[in-house]
């Protein structure tokens, strides 16, 4: 269970902040990002398989449309479970100024950019909607 509660404010829904990842990963995945590899973020995603933005990262680095779209949905499926472990409840901010957060929303986008690639249009406006429910400035102007 995360240290970090879900914060409730006076004027709107609870934020759920998740717990930012080792400074190790971190630095791995940052690494291996800049240099395009994608077998180094597969390895980063292979040996923490919890952090979201690994996945997200991984999405972006598919060799087609359908591979992507796996990746994304595993990291939008890992996130559900982080955000209820952090105590979020099926509704609330979770919102990209957080850099912590930053790895869930970018997967739930990248499903929302693959399922549109692959005709899903259904399966793209409800990440679309969602996205907008989690944090409703989306999409901020610093997203990739």
């Amino acid at each position: 269970m995360s240290e970090r509660p879900v914060g409730f404010t006076p004027s709107g829904p609870p934020e759920t902040i998740l717990d930012p990842e080792p400074e190790e990963a971190q630095a791995a995945l940052a690494k291996a990002v800049e240099a395009g590899d994608r077998e180094a973020v597969a390895a980063v995603v292979a040996a923490s398989p919890r952090y979201l933005d690994a996945w997200a990262r991984l999405g972006d680095l598919g060799r087609d449309a359908v591979e992507r779209y796996a990746y994304y949905r595993i990291g939008y499926h890992r996130g559900l479970d982080r955000l209820r472990a952090s105590g979020w409840r099926g509704s609330g901010y979770v919102r990209w100024q957080h850099e912590s957060n930053r790895g869930f929303l970018r997967a739930l986008d990248g499903l929302r950019r693959a399922a549109e690639e692959i005709g899903e249009t259904d399966e793209a406006e409800r990440c679309d909607t969602f996205l907008h429910q989690l944090d409703p400035s989306w999409p901020p102007p610093d997203v990739g």
